[in-house]
């Protein structure tokens, strides 16, 4: 899985640009919002809203944006209206695709992201055609700086109830059942690591090995869906190489 998960790592990494600050800063807001609909204003006591400000905090997201996000969640017919819906598609190479969105006109949403696809050499599923091929999972990433050893890290994250990990050249990726995911980052917190981010995520079963000119057209098709603004999170079981994924980085 490393050509998936460093895809992951490098989508992390890359600054926001001007350009996209404002889409990413919306899309951060409707998840605050419905995370504080959903589970109530008071992050101590909503753990989906608390990884919500997480990454808000990450993307270096204004206070006074978030506090907007929060409060539209109370009394606001806008934030009753946003519907939380999961599509699932095919992309290049026989790679499956799944795409989490939120959005207040369904009909918009599968029109673009139908053509989305098409446009990407890939197309859009029926429900359940590929989600199969994911497991739910909170994903706590822990980046090697130098500090602890990756063995250490490992035991720690164990101890604090982690279903999982995985050590490579980039640091520890921890995988907790998703119900777990704040308690276990909040326990590693506690004992001294410091995590990069913290998100749940479909992690596929298995990976897909894809070509160049494969790779190459899979993210180009995975940075266009993640570019619609109705479109919070894309997750894809192919397998990129090494080479294709530097490029892409640089």
């Amino acid at each position: 899985m490393a050509g998936h998960s460093k895809w992951k790592q490098i989508k992390r990494d890359k600054a926001i640009t001007d350009s996209k600050r404002a889409s990413v800063f919306t899309k951060l807001g409707r998840e605050i919002t419905v995370a504080a609909r959903v589970g109530g204003g008071d992050p101590d006591g909503n753990a989906r809203l608390r990884l919500a400000l997480l990454k808000a905090r990450e993307a270096n997201m204004p206070g006074d944006i978030i506090e907007r996000a929060i409060a539209k969640a109370v009394g606001d017919s806008d934030a009753s209206q946003l519907d939380e819906v999961v599509y699932e598609g095919f992309g290049p190479g026989g790679t499956s695709v799944m795409v989490e969105a939120l959005t207040d006109n369904r009909n918009r949403t599968v029109a673009e992201i139908r053509a989305t696809f098409g446009r990407g050499g890939g197309n859009l599923g029926e429900s359940g055609s590929v989600a199969w091929m994911f497991t739910s999972r909170g994903v706590i990433a822990v980046g090697n700086d130098g500090t602890r050893d990756s063995d250490e890290v490992v035991l720690i994250a164990i101890d604090a109830g982690a279903d999982d990990v995985s050590v490579d050249e980039d640091g520890v990726s921890i995988f907790t059942k998703p119900e777990d995911l704040d308690l276990v980052r909040r326990a590693i917190l506690e004992a001294g690591v410091e995590s990069e981010s913290a998100e749940l995520s479909r992690v596929p079963n298995a990976t897909v090995p894809v070509d160049e000119e494969e790779a190459i057209q899979a993210l180009k098709l995975l940075d266009r869906l993640e570019d619609l603004d109705d479109v919070q999170r894309v997750f894809s079981n192919a397998d990129f190489p090494d080479e294709v994924l530097a490029l892409f980085s640089a």
